[in-house]
């Protein structure tokens, strides 16, 4: 008898555990702008769906991500900085490089949990052997792209088919964001309903080509060129998530669903990046600050707006914990738990956030509270005052740039020379960040 109830004791126990793990869906928008939507300012572009789901979390001001694609994707994945996976720059077609195979990935993770987990979108982290392809990094299901710069209605790259499921070649008519969208639908209706469920949707809206049905772009006619089709687009996404989130509603599973909703990178021209400085590509605010929040009913307070720093990283051990997953392996984690800062308004568990250019760590940035320190040239031969020793820094970067972004979000005002201390400091902090650092393309 007593082995009985102590039986069914663990039972209950370890039933209870599982009904709390949340279903998570992590919600990627391809070069999205800061400010394009209407919870972070935008007033041009209708984003109903987005807005709403927004407001009921938390909105993270200062969200960072890497200045193009494959590396904040590699970030998202891994909880590893670029320094320590390689994943510097784009993974282009072909590649004999991608995500290093000994990477854990968060699929991998919460596959683990006890997860199903699935992909519909954009993957862009190396398809040129399957070892390297969705379904061997943790996915159970695979559907959508490989690379950027999909035409949305033939789904070719370069003249070359580029829609696959579970790895194979598809050939299927339709707009991408709606077949994204769909599929997404699908996998959230269809499976095993018993087990929770990590869904990545990477949308390869807004990236270019600027291409949207016609019937997006009528409510914005008063809009020109290439910006009312990227509102057409961004409008398309906006009803994609709706129809994904009503989905969940129907399945009976929105209220135990976390929701991430991230830009990969900062959004290039003719987004809207205000007030932040540049674009895509920068080490500026511009190109690695991303529009983001956090949603999920009963855990995360609503109405917020998060000013603490944090980076993309940082999801990984936080939906891993979340999901009640482990954290143990073999490669460390440079991503911290954030719960806190979501559900409690605690401070950011970082004292220093590290960004680092398409070309590496020669050109990187380095974020300690409110201060930014930008080095172009390597982080150990910059002298104190912000003079560059030897050769001179070229382009918009100067050798060293410090920056209050309390005061100055769009990086105006360069306070490197009236804070020679300050910037010591901080060079000697981002050099511990990338002492290690590894090459580009490290398999």
């Amino acid at each position: 008898m007593r082995y009985a109830l102590l039986f069914s004791w663990l039972c209950f126990n370890l039933c209870a555990q599982a009904a709390k793990q949340p279903d998570i869906v992590f919600f990627l928008i391809d070069d999205l702008g800061y400010a394009d939507c209407g919870f972070n300012g935008g007033k041009e572009i209708k984003t109903p769906n987005i807005d709403r789901l927004a407001q009921s979390g938390a909105i993270i001001e200062n969200h960072y991500v890497q200045p193009v694609c494959s590396p904040t994707r590699s970030t998202l994945l891994t909880g590893r900085y670029p320094t320590h996976t390689g994943v510097y720059t784009i993974v282009s077609p072909g590649a004999g490089w991608g995500l290093p195979l000994a990477e854990r990935t968060l699929a991998d993770a919460l596959r683990s949990a006890g997860y199903r987990t699935a992909l519909t979108g954009k993957w862009h982290l190396c398809e040129f052997e399957k070892a390297y392809q969705p379904n061997a990094r943790g996915f159970d299901h695979q559907y959508g792209h490989f690379f950027g710069m999909l035409d949305y209605f033939t789904h070719e790259r370069m003249n070359k088919l580029d829609w696959y499921r579970n790895g194979e070649s598809l050939k299927e008519e339709g707009y991408t964001t709606h077949l994204i969208a769909k599929e997404a639908c699908k996998v959230i209706a269809t499976g095993d309903q018993s087990k929770p469920l990590f869904l990545y949707v990477p949308f390869n809206g807004v990236h270019s080509p600027f291409q949207v049905p016609d019937s997006y772009l009528k409510p914005y006619a008063h809009l020109k060129g290439n910006r009312q089709k990227l509102a057409g687009m961004l409008a398309a996404v906006d009803e994609a998530i709706g129809q994904i989130e009503a989905a969940l509603k129907q399945a009976g599973r929105l209220e135990n669903t976390l929701i991430v909703f991230s830009s990969d990178n900062g959004g290039p021209s003719p987004g809207d990046n205000t007030p932040l400085r540049d674009f895509k590509g920068s080490i500026f605010e511009g190109g690695t600050r991303a529009a983001a929040f956090a949603t999920w009913p009963g855990h995360i307070p609503a109405g917020q707006r998060i000013r603490q720093p944090m980076h993309m990283v940082d999801w990984y051990p936080t939906l891993i914990k979340q999901a009640g997953g482990s954290l143990e392996q073999k490669l460390p984690v440079d991503g911290l738990d954030i719960w806190p800062m979501l559900t409690k308004q605690a401070a950011s568990p970082h004292d220093a956030i590290l960004s680092v250019s398409t070309q590496g760590p020669s050109r990187a940035a380095v974020r300690m509270g409110d201060w930014k320190l930008i080095v172009d040239g390597g982080a150990a031969d910059v002298a104190p005052t912000g003079k560059k020793k030897g050769k001179k820094a070229a382009g918009k970067y100067e050798a060293v740039a410090l920056y209050d972004l309390s005061a100055d979000p769009s990086e105006a005002k360069n306070l490197a020379e009236a804070q020679p201390e300050r910037v010591k400091a901080m060079r000697a902090r981002l050099a511990e960040l990338v002492k290690d650092a590894v090459p580009s393309g490290v398999r």
